[in-house]
């Protein structure tokens, strides 16, 4: 059976009523209990202010207590600094009472003294008076009993000790110059020989101008060439003057290049073992003699350096010590020579116990910049010094190398060494030959120097210029000043003059006396 509508309806209605009537009993219930809420918070409240009023009369109560405690104990401590400072400021006044006593004191000690020593400087015065006066009437009697006045006397005092030193000087340089020079003599005699003994090189002179044999005297007319195209060429490509005269079946090339005097020399032999000459070939026997040079000269080098032991050269330096070859000094070859002086400076400074291979590094670079002199203005000793830096050499090495001429004053064991090791091999007979200008000249100069002091009568170079006999006049210089005059004399050769070895310098004083018997 179907329910009514109605009945629906009202069951719906009562159901929203009574959820109404719950919400609102729930609205109610919560109210109240806030309320309950809220009133004990407030009660809770209030009792946390009381308390919390009660603690803080109880913290400001003992805050009180505290500060009038510090404040108390602060009183104190500030009476008792008081006092103490007050104990240390009547110490104080009394120390300075003290040393003001003492300073009035002390001033009336010096106020005293003061007037002591002003009488005893018033008194020192007139004692002072007294002794001049003393003195001038001392000095006019000894005056008038010597007979010189006291300038007089003093020049001959002067005088007497000048003469008594100047003998005496001379005396003691004579003994410590024969001992010193015995002592030396010995040993350098002895090293210089053993290296000279165990390094015994033969040296040629050689010339600085090439001469090309010829089959015969018609060469030089192909040699020539037409209209002179042949020598043009030639002199062209190699920079060598050729000097064709009358000498027969010879050619003469003149250059103050070696090397290019070397590649001129080679081209002609080849042209004329060829007989083909025309400028294309002259140009292809100049390009093959160049690169024979240049293998020469890299041969050469390394020759040099495997002969000496000397390792670690730059490759420039080696081409350099290569074209040394090509090099004459006084008609004596420079690579020759530079091996020479490294093995005297290694032998030498074997027997002194240095560094024999910096010595013989140095010996054998010591020329280095003849290698080039002729290309780079300057002299060989500039020009080897920058080489060195440029390649890197050791200070003591360019050291030697500017010190090898007395450029500069050496002060090593090596520059030493390879000065003495040059000279050895420069001096030795035959080594050098000097053109007879250059040795007149050489006298000429050395004669001079020697004339130039005061005394000298006459000198003449003899020994070819390695000795200088000086007279001197008897009356003005004596035995004594010959001493000292052979010293000047050989001191100012050593500054002014350049000359292989040593030169002796040989002072002679003659007195005659002469009477007849009648």
């Amino acid at each position: 059976m179907p329910i009514p509508i109605g009945w629906i309806i009202g069951i719906i209605v009562l159901l929203v009523l009574v959820f109404i009537l719950a919400f609102l009993l729930g609205i109610l219930y919560r109210k109240r209990v806030s309320e309950r809420e809220i009133q004990s918070a407030e009660e809770e409240a209030k009792r946390i202010i009381n308390e919390s009023i009660k603690t803080a009369e109880n913290k400001r109560r003992e805050a009180l207590l505290e500060a009038k405690e510090e404040i108390h104990k602060s009183r104190a401590e500030y009476e008792r600094e008081v006092k103490e400072r007050r104990a240390e400021l009547l110490k104080q006044e009394r120390r300075l009472q003290q040393k003001e006593e003492m300073l009035d004191k002390k001033t009336e000690l010096i106020e005293n003294k003061t007037e002591q020593l002003s009488r005893k400087i018033a008194e020192a015065e007139e004692h002072k008076e007294e002794i001049v006066l003393l003195k001038r009437s001392q000095l006019e009697m000894l005056e008038k009993i010597s007979g010189y006045t006291v300038e007089e006397a003093k020049e001959h005092i002067i005088e007497n000790l000048k003469s008594e030193v100047t003998h005496e000087m001379a005396l003691k340089i004579k003994d410590a110059e024969a001992k010193y020079k015995e002592e030396a003599d010995a040993r350098a005699r002895e090293i210089i020989t053993l290296a000279i003994q165990r390094c015994a090189a033969d040296h040629a002179s050689e010339v600085t101008v090439s001469v090309v044999p010829l089959p015969n005297d018609e060469m030089k007319g192909r040699i020539i060439g037409r209209e002179g195209r042949n020598i043009r060429a030639i002199e062209t490509l190699t920079g060598v003057d050729l000097i064709i005269d009358d000498t027969p079946e010879a050619i003469t090339l003149s250059s103050f290049d070696p090397v290019r005097r070397e590649v001129a020399r080679l081209s002609l032999e080849k042209l004329i073992q060829d007989g083909r000459i025309h400028p294309a070939r002259i140009e292809e026997m100049v390009a093959k003699a160049q690169k024979e040079v240049a293998a020469t000269i890299k041969a050469e080098g390394e020759r040099a350096v495997f002969e000496t032991n000397v390792h670690g050269l730059h490759p420039d330096i080696i081409k350099l010590l290569g074209r040394m070859k090509y090099r004459t000094s006084y008609g004596q070859n420079v690579l020759s020579h530079s091996i020479e002086v490294s093995h005297i400076s290694g032998l030498i400074a074997a027997e002194l116990g240095v560094n024999v291979t910096l010595a013989k590094r140095a010996g054998l670079l010591h020329d280095i910049g003849k290698a080039i002199d002729h290309e780079v203005e300057g002299s060989h000793v500039t020009i080897g010094v920058d080489l060195a830096r440029k390649y890197k050499e050791s200070e003591e090495v360019i050291h030697a190398i500017h010190a090898h001429h007395g450029d500069v004053e050496p002060h090593t064991v090596i520059a030493c060494i390879v000065q003495a090791a040059d000279t050895i091999s420069a001096a030795r007979p035959g080594a050098r030959r000097e053109n007879i200008e250059n040795y007149v000249k050489r006298l000429e100069k050395l004669e001079e120097v020697s004339k130039s002091f005061s005394g000298v009568e006459s000198c003449y170079a003899i020994q070819a210029g390695r000795e200088i006999r000086i007279m001197v006049k008897p009356d003005e210089i004596s035995e004594d000043n010959m001493v000292l005059l052979a010293r000047e004399i050989a001191k100012k050769i050593e500054s002014e003059l350049t000359y292989p070895g040593q030169i002796k310098v040989h002072v002679l004083r003659e007195t005659k006396a002469v009477e007849y018997a009648k």
